[in-house]
């Protein structure tokens, strides 16, 4: 089900109705409609995945709450004088085995045949590649297998480190399912969702206003914008071999346009709906291509990931308590790991690596900087700024290459041809005039426009703090649709964090 149709829609409403209608009348009942909805979801997605993931989620919740009781107990002890220790061992032990279960499943569905495949390679192993082959023909993974994992770890951690473990099985499901959230995050901690269950008498007008007016501009960004850039970038990758340089250039900047607007367009359609049901998702993109820093991107990229990595993985490696190359070599650790959990394939373990490069020279600069203040001061200056902006940029919109072309092939080729390569004088009239019906131009000048739109948007949001008021929102709703549904691409163009 797309979640730009009018099958979501009614779906939406549907639930909409019963979840606040027949849950006035029955409070109790709302986490069940909550459920069977995301339930019903899902099963019109992947049915047959659905056993697994409610499978998952029964697991995770024994195993949370086993954690919890070992930890209860050993609390007992302290208070009586006792040592505790056996039972705090038990809790880890307890935890180790939730966390590999999670990873298990995960791996077994994403990585086994580019494990297999990279055996053949080191150890000269041809069934390896064999059995990889009919597995990757075979094998299909569940739709947010990756971001269910990881919220499921999330929770274990959360209960071992002192969150109370939920006794009610009905509210842990349905936040696990959630299905505004369920396909592609953002990733949610459960006892902020919990929270939110509790006490919501009815949905307030703010409420409904900010949910529609979300929608509209997840609709807006997702079909008008990245999916119009996305048959761009996808004649290009058909045709890499005969692209100019210039047209090199336009297709890592309209992939990285295309990928921010697909994402930041699919989260804001989560967080309308989920706002619908009286539930706010954590917002995941804050004008990530306005950041100065890598640091900086990556408190504004994927902002739910972010999060996750930090406490789930920076900080337990040692975060910035252990010195300064310490503090390196851990920033290079968890994005080396980000790399690999956004897919099978060395272009996006590539991707990891200059993000982890990237920020561990950060902060070596940072430290650099603190020691000599005519730097710190250089880097303040608005040249410096201006500077910041475009190394932060020039090496994130590189690096999209590698994740756009995991499979390295494609890659070279166009790191080969980005200087002073001579296009196919046939790429323009099949790519532009042909594909897009436009000049190239034209084209141009359309990705510029999408550039200063966002750079409106950032002023009038960040620097003036202006927001549009209730009047103008519900007005904008009815008109992004239309011109949705008037300058939508032909076909169905799928989100592009489903494949992660």
């Amino acid at each position: 089900m797309k979640l730009v149709s009018f099958s979501y829609a009614c779906f939406l409403l549907g639930t909409l109705i019963c979840y606040w209608g027949l849950g006035a009348l029955l409070p109790a009942l709302r986490v069940w409609i909550l459920l069977l909805a995301s339930l019903g979801f899902y099963a019109l997605l992947q049915p047959q995945f659905l056993p697994l993931l409610f499978g998952l989620t029964v697991v995770n919740y024994i195993v949370g709450r086993l954690i919890y009781a070992q930890l209860q107990r050993s609390d007992r002890l302290k208070k009586s004088g006792r040592s505790p220790g056996f039972w705090n061992r038990q809790a880890a032990y307890l935890l180790t085995l939730g966390i590999f279960l999670n990873l298990f499943i995960l791996f077994g569905f994403k990585y086994i045949p580019f494990t297999l495949e990279n055996i053949n390679i080191f150890f000269d192993l041809p069934w390896a590649t064999d059995v990889a082959t009919v597995l990757e023909d075979n094998l299909i993974a569940p739709v947010g297998i990756s971001f269910f994992a990881f919220e499921c770890i999330s929770y274990l951690v959360d209960v071992y480190r002192g969150a109370p473990a939920t006794a009610s099985f009905s509210h842990f499901s349905s936040y696990k399912l959630f299905f505004p959230k369920i396909l592609s995050g953002p990733i949610s901690r459960f006892h902020y969702f919990d929270n939110q269950a509790k006490g919501k008498p009815h949905l307030f007008f703010d409420q409904g206003v900010e949910g529609l007016w979300l929608i509209a501009s997840g609709a807006f960004k997702k079909v008008l914008i990245a999916d119009n850039i996305g048959v761009y970038v996808e004649l290009c990758v058909n045709s890499l071999d005969r692209a100019g340089s210039g047209d090199l250039w336009l297709f890592v900047i309209a992939y990285g346009l295309q990928l921010y607007f697909d994402f930041s367009g699919y989260v804001d359609l989560a967080m309308g709906s989920a706002k619908l049901l009286g539930f706010d998702l954590p917002v995941n993109f804050d004008f990530p291509y306005f950041s100065t820093s890598l640091a900086d991107f990556w408190r504004r990229w994927h902002m739910s990931l972010g999060e996750w990595l930090r406490n789930y993985l920076y900080f337990p490696l040692g975060g910035s308590r252990q010195g300064l190359m310490r503090t390196c070599f851990n920033l290079f650790t968890v994005m080396f790991l980000a790399g690999i959990w956004h897919g099978a394939a060395w272009g996006y373990v590539l991707w990891g690596c200059i993000h982890g490069a990237g920020l561990a020279v950060h902060r070596l600069g940072d430290a650099i900087a603190n020691q000599l203040k005519f730097i710190k001061a250089f880097w303040q200056s608005i040249p410096g700024t201006i500077l910041a902006w475009a190394m932060t940029q020039l090496l994130v919109f590189m690096s999209w290459i590698p994740f756009r072309l995991p499979d390295g092939q494609q890659a070279n080729l166009l790191l080969s041809n980005f200087w002073n390569h001579q296009g196919d004088i046939q790429f323009g009239q099949k790519i532009y005039f042909e594909g897009l019906s436009m000049s190239r131009s034209y084209f141009v000048l359309l990705l510029g426009l999408t550039f200063l739109g966002m750079a409106l948007a950032y002023l009038i949001q960040r620097r003036w703090q202006l927001n549009l008021n209730w009047a103008l929102k519900l007005a904008f709703v009815p008109l992004c649709f239309y011109v949705v549904w008037i300058f939508a691409p032909e076909g169905n163009v799928p989100y592009i964090y489903f494949d992660f």
